[in-house]
């Protein structure tokens, strides 16, 4: 496995090294140790698929607020994703500031979203499938969002011919607002 840390302090992808011969390849795409080794979060929990029926389709900006916080695994199986995560942390160096990286079956990267980061993606291909692991259980009480078009934010999302946003996600406030709550 291939870490590369974010400009987010705490954020990685994940690259897999493909073990290849006749038959194709095999290749790690969790390892508690190396996770470890890079004094990341090993905990799992949880672990959930999202299918998205159309290009154009935003979920976010999510996060749970302490002390329900959570780290993600997030990597696409199916189709392409582009992958949003904000720094929530207060006093980071990076606060507020966002990363968003490629995620495809095809490139087989997983981003690491830590604590205290919100999380959203675009997805860049019609059927495709987002799977997660957790390392804490969903509690309904603490989640929260911000809203995905938050101009203090100023994400560069990708132009999409049709936006698919739920009523929830286009609900969520700014970010002012929902620091503050």
């Amino acid at each position: 496995m291939i870490f590369t840390e974010t400009r987010l302090a705490g954020a990685f992808t994940i690259d897999v090294e493909p073990h290849e011969d006749e038959r194709g390849f095999f290749a790690r795409v969790w390892d508690g140790e190396e996770l470890a080794q890079h004094g990341l979060d090993t905990r799992v929990v949880q672990s959930s698929i999202a299918y998205n029926r159309a290009a154009g389709t935003l979920r976010g900006l999510h996060f749970q607020a302490l002390p329900f916080a959570e780290t993600k695994l997030v990597r696409c199986t199916r189709g392409a994703i582009w992958d949003v995560v904000v720094d929530l942390r207060p006093g980071s160096p990076t606060f507020l500031e966002w990363v968003a990286v490629e995620l495809s079956a095809e490139n087989r990267r997983t981003l690491y979203v830590p604590e205290q980061f919100a999380h959203g993606y675009q997805t860049l291909l019609d059927a495709s499938e987002v799977w997660y692991q957790m390392s804490a259980p969903y509690a309904p009480q603490a989640a929260r969002g911000l809203r995905w078009d938050d101009p203090k934010l100023g994400i560069d999302w990708p132009p999409a011919e049709r936006r698919v946003i739920s009523e929830r996600d286009l609900a969520w406030p700014d970010v002012d607002d929902a620091l503050a709550a």
